[in-house]
Parts: C-alpha cells; structure tokens; sequence
C-alpha cells in the first residue's frame, strides 16, 4: 500500500424522509383522521480514528461519502426509518480543514474518537402532526430536509515517540530495521527512504517505543526543497527528535550535518527546536582506533551543550539498546539526572 498523506474528499449526510399524507380507512369510520408518520432521519457520516491505520491511502481512489437517506413515512403513524450513518475510518493525526476555507475542523489523534463530519437532515413531518381543532384533514405534509454536504481536506501527520533525522544516507532506515519490525529499503546511496514509515520498538518489561522515520533532509528543506514541508510535518507530533549522524565522514562533516538539520528544523518550525533531542554517532563499526577517539571527543562536546550522545552502529547493533533506554526516558519526561550521556 502506498503512503498518502494528504487528500480531498466530498461527504454528505442523508437527506431526511418526507412525511406522509394518509388518512384512516377502516370499517365502519368513513372519514378516518389523518394518520400520516414523520419521514426518518438521514444518516450522518462519521469519521472514527482507527489506530491500524498510519496512511490516507483508502482515500486514493474513493472520493465521495454519502450517507443512506432516512425512510418516508408512512400511513397509520408509522415513523420512516433512519438513514445508516456512514462511518470512515481514518488513522490518528488526522487533521480534517474545510476545502473551500481552509478552515481546520477536527484534529482527530486519540483512537476511538468519532466526529461528524456531515450530520443528516431531519425528517420531514407528516400531515398527523397538523391537525388542529380548526384544520380536521390536513392533506399536506412536510418534506425532509437536505442532509449536510461539503469538500473536505485530509492532512495526516504521524504520532510517534521519536521522530528521526538525519541527512540521506545517514544510517536512519537501518537504524529502524534494527530496533522495529519495520522494513524500510536500504541501500548505500541517497534518497533510499522515499516516504514516512512507522516503527515499534520492543523495549524490556512490556515498554515500546513508535518511531517514525522520514526521508533525508536536506539544505533548504525547510522551504520546501526536496520535498521537505510534506516530511518535515511528520515529526510536529513527536515527543523526541533524534538526529542521525553519519560518524564515517569524519567529526567535520558530522558536525555540518548536524548544523545544518537544526538550521532546517527551526527553519520550518519553532516547535521542533524545543523538543527533546538526543544524538545518535551512527557507523561506529566502520571507525579504526584513532577515530574511535574523536568520536569520543564528538560525543562530550554534545553533553557539554545538554544534549545526550550515544555512538551506535545501526547494522550491529553496538549501543542500541541504551540508546533506547534514553529515549524512553526522553519521551517519558524523566528527572535530567537520570538520563545516560555518551558511552
């Protein structure tokens, strides 16, 4: 299934039933009263957040929602039936916008939460409800009225405990296959990861982290270059940042990148300088002896500015495990104290 983040779909709620008209018609009553039902009322459509779900992708191909209309009255003050609500399931970090205003009308994020987006019209009355002392045979009833329609914008933005980055080709997607059941295409070269992914990572004693994993930024992504603003929106959400750096260019290179993606995070937001980060020295593994020793040098001066370091090598593993501890502790909001620095 592809990932599809934004869509624009048409929903409308059932129209109501008209009333009826009837009079009684029964052995020895020749002029009944009138005994016309109230039409049903038309369904709503209903959006429900389904937390299996991580992408718009349902809305691709079906563009219109339309909900069943409620039920005509009928004689002998039989009430129509209501219209079936038509419910649409969509996944947590929803955002639904009025199309034509722009307008944003529901952040749907905690699953199970059900919002109407179109509500269905109110059956019409039939002609029992009009009679009066001075009207006997009302012979005229009230049509249902239309149910709600309109244009709707679908944005999603992903909810996660960590959010990566990294500059492509910085060990990101192998860091997520190490530590989730996620299984992003990897390959030695730029732009691997081409969309948003979603990760669990299975922590000790029944702990788990959602990890979400967006392609490399780059220079100018916060203006959108590389296609940034519709990645760079699915960290808003996050509870920590954790910046990927490729160790294996050298303590220069990583430390550019590392400008950079800041430069790039408070560019498109302000939000995403606040939030915790912590810093991953990745490819340790391709490090001789020497550069081991920088690494170590790279990894205090990240503590020295607060910010919490670990080497780590994505295709063994060597660190994981306690860099996950950090960001559990990170994306929990413990005590500073208590969160390790560079080991």
């Amino acid at each position: 299934m592809k990932f599809l983040d934004e869509a624009k779909i048409f929903v409308k709620a059932g129209d109501g039933g008209p009333g009826c008209v009837s009079f009684r018609r029964e052995r020895y009553v020749p002029r009944g009263g009138p005994d016309g039902g109230d039409g049903g009322k038309g369904g709503d459509v209903v959006f429900v957040v389904d937390p299996s779900l991580n992408t718009l992708s349902e809305f691709r191909r079906k563009k219109r929602f339309i909900a069943q209309r409620g039920e005509a009255g009928r004689g002998k003050s039989q009430h129509g039936r209501a219209g079936k609500d038509l419910v649409v399931r969509v996944p947590p970090g929803t955002i639904v916008k009025d199309a034509e205003t722009g307008r944003i009308l529901k952040d749907l994020t905690t699953p199970g939460t059900r919002w109407i987006a179109a509500r269905g019209g109110k059956g019409g009355k039939g002609n029992e409800r009009f009679k009066s002392a001075t009207r006997q045979a009302p012979r005229f009833a009230q049509p249902g009225r239309p149910g709600e329609e309109r244009w709707l914008d679908l944005e999603l933005k992903l909810i996660a405990d960590v959010g990566l980055v990294g500059e492509p080709n910085a060990g990101k997607s192998t860091f997520l296959s190490r530590v989730t059941s996620a299984r992003p295409k990897i390959a030695d070269y730029p732009f691997t990861t081409i969309r948003p992914m979603l990760g669990v990572a299975d922590l000790t004693d029944e702990r788990t982290l959602v990890i979400a994993d967006i392609p490399g930024l780059i220079e100018g992504a916060h203006k959108g270059i590389g296609m940034g603003h519709q990645f760079l929106k699915h960290i808003e959400r996050t509870k920590v940042l954790l910046i990927i750096l490729d160790l294996s260019l050298g303590k220069a290179a990583a430390l550019k990148s590392f400008e950079t993606l800041m430069n790039e995070l408070s560019g498109y937001h302000d939000s995403l300088n606040r939030k915790p980060l912590v810093v991953a020295l990745n490819k340790i593994d391709l490090l001789g002896v020497s550069e081991r020793s920088e690494c170590v040098e790279l990894c205090n001066y990240f503590i020295q500015k607060g910010i919490s370091c670990h080497p780590i090598s994505g295709v063994t593993g060597e660190g994981v495990a306690q860099l996950l501890e950090t960001l559990w502790l990170k994306a929990r909001g413990p005590n500073p104290d208590d969160l390790p620095g560079c080991i």
